[in-house]
């Protein structure tokens, strides 16, 4: 599919794929027009979402400025393979940064030698972390990150957290027992029995799904303790290369407070902030905003 835009390269996507411990990741690249063997960055989404959920208009973008894109779906989720479906572990979100990294490193239609990460939301938080593990990266973005477990579990408060123990406790059972898993809902309204509850949660998600879009809205109940106990901002003191922060500053998912303290331990950190909430960055004015701070970052660590 080609797309011609009147403001720089214009962008063809190619579906693609690649293997991520004998499973497989469906991805789109996004490669600009006319541009020999050009920087590459890496998109994965946040918790529970796919890559039709907004990362194509971020690829264009920075496709559109001579950067090519490669958004992938992790697997477990959307089109990509993984038994049971909608298992989120981070140990095998993180193995498919990895394989990501591996795959781009191998194609002969970009430069495996000048990459970047870009991560949102959960995947903010996982762009925070493959930045600290792979220093051969040119740079990385996360935006408004998962950075911190207890920070997100007290946004949904105590009642919000007692009230996910009887699911995940049925859904451990499932799991040593070999059974489907329990699920539980990704996004729901305050007072729900969801992950996340606050008022802009479930409007935010469901704008960003695509007429027609196959989203399932819950993730395997066990996930919700080992959220808690995750906090990916610590590694920001550990990456080396230059890395942006996008913080919303009215995020109701992730406390911009604890984001910004710990990018601040980045040695070569950049911090942008938006008056947006945590949903509001993937459509309109907020987009804008961030799309062209990231395009110029990201053109000034990977074309350089």
């Amino acid at each position: 599919m080609s797309n011609h835009s009147d403001v720089g390269y214009g962008v063809t996507r190619h579906d693609v794929s690649f293997a991520s411990s004998g499973d497989s990741c469906a991805a789109w690249l996004f490669l600009p027009e006319g541009v020999i063997n050009p920087p590459v960055v890496i998109l994965g989404h946040g918790l529970g979402a796919t890559r039709e959920m907004g990362l194509a208009a971020f690829a264009e973008r920075f496709a559109q400025a001579g950067v090519a894109a490669l958004a992938f779906t992790y697997r477990h989720f959307g089109d990509s393979a993984g038994q049971p479906r909608q298992l989120l572990s981070i140990k095998r979100q993180l193995a498919d940064w990895d394989a990501a990294i591996s795959h781009v490193k191998t194609r002969s239609d970009v430069d495996g030698t000048r990459i970047a990460v870009w991560g949102s939301s959960f995947g903010g938080g996982h762009a925070i972390i493959v930045a600290s593990r792979h220093p051969e990266l040119r740079a990385a973005v996360s935006q408004c990150p998962f950075t911190d477990g207890l920070a997100s579990a007290r946004a949904l408060g105590p009642v919000g957290t007692m009230r996910l123990l009887p699911t995940v406790g049925r859904d451990v059972l499932a799991m040593a027992t070999r059974k489907d898993p329990v699920l539980i809902t990704l996004a729901g309204a305050p007072g729900d029995k969801a992950l996340m509850t606050a008022p802009d949660a479930l409007p935010g998600y469901l704008a960003l799904v695509p007429e027609g879009g196959t989203f399932i809205n819950e993730v395997a109940a066990r996930v919700a303790p080992t959220i808690t106990r995750h906090r990916p901002g610590k590694a920001a003191k550990d990456v080396k290369m230059p890395i942006l922060f996008c913080i919303c500053d009215h995020d109701s998912v992730t406390p911009p407070e604890e984001t910004v303290a710990y990018a601040r331990t980045a040695p070569r950190g950049e911090i942008k902030q938006y008056d947006a909430g945590h949903f509001d960055i993937y459509l309109g004015e907020p987009f804008e905003a961030v799309v062209a701070d990231q395009t110029e970052f990201l053109t000034r660590h990977l074309k350089a």
